[in-house]
């Protein structure tokens, strides 16, 4: 199927399955992905790294000139900070649990948007996130917004944590899911929302391939597509 060059935005919450969904929207239609979930992972590292966010979670003013230095960038690999890949760094509780915090300061929000739409520029793109519908690419042909139940969310994010050998509470992990879903539709700067002109995805009970046939048969009815 010859989909035309278009901006696709992928949003909703946590452990939805964007990235997963956003990836193999870019390998079905020979698109570039971007992630910038995993940007926002990167400067929570950068700030914890640099002991700019302490425990509960209160930010270091220093954080917003520090981020001049920082070089956050995708190769073959996934998330790269300078030359370091930090794919697995972002990944942990520990990241996952102080993400939200930062991604609702305004300057954070700024410096990703920014290099969002520097990676953007050429178009031919699928973006996941929380705001890229709504502030990143507002005007993107396609918009989805993805939803499913707490308890699947929370399942499918305690899996994943498993797999990597890590050894997380269950309860544990519901908790920062509804702290994370809290924090990002409360947050003053681009809270989380469902773009009026987006089409919604619950797939609590969908499987990878009823997404992707979904997601076909959307832009086949929007674009005329034979």
């Amino acid at each position: 199927m010859k989909v035309p060059d278009i901006i696709i935005a992928v949003d909703g919450y946590s452990s939805t399955g964007k990235s997963t969904f956003a990836k193999l929207i870019a390998k079905e239609f020979d698109f570039l992905y971007l992630d910038s979930g995993a940007l926002y992972r990167g400067v929570t590292l950068f700030a914890r790294e640099r002991k700019l966010i302490s425990a509960d979670n209160v930010i270091d003013p220093a954080l917003e000139g520090a981020l001049a230095s920082l070089d956050l960038h995708f190769g073959k690999e996934g998330t790269f900070m300078g030359e370091r890949c930090i794919e697995k760094d972002i990944r942990t509780l520990e990241v996952s649990s102080q993400v939200s915090p930062i991604a609702a300061v305004p300057y954070v929000r700024a410096f990703v948007d920014a290099k969002l739409r520097e990676f953007g520029e050429k178009g031919r793109i699928v973006m996941d996130g929380r705001d890229i519908g709504t502030t990143v690419f507002p005007d993107a042909q396609v918009k989805v917004f993805m939803t499913a139940s707490e308890q699947v969310r929370a399942q499918r994010r305690y899996d994943e944590m498993v797999a990597k050998g890590e050894t997380p509470a269950f309860e544990d992990v519901l908790a920062n899911l509804r702290e994370r879903d809290y924090i990002d539709s409360h947050r003053e700067t681009s809270p989380l929302r469902r773009a009026a002109d987006a089409f919604e995805l619950d797939n609590s009970d969908m499987s990878l391939t009823e997404e992707i046939a979904w997601i076909r048969g959307l832009i086949q009815g929007k674009f005329g597509i034979l």
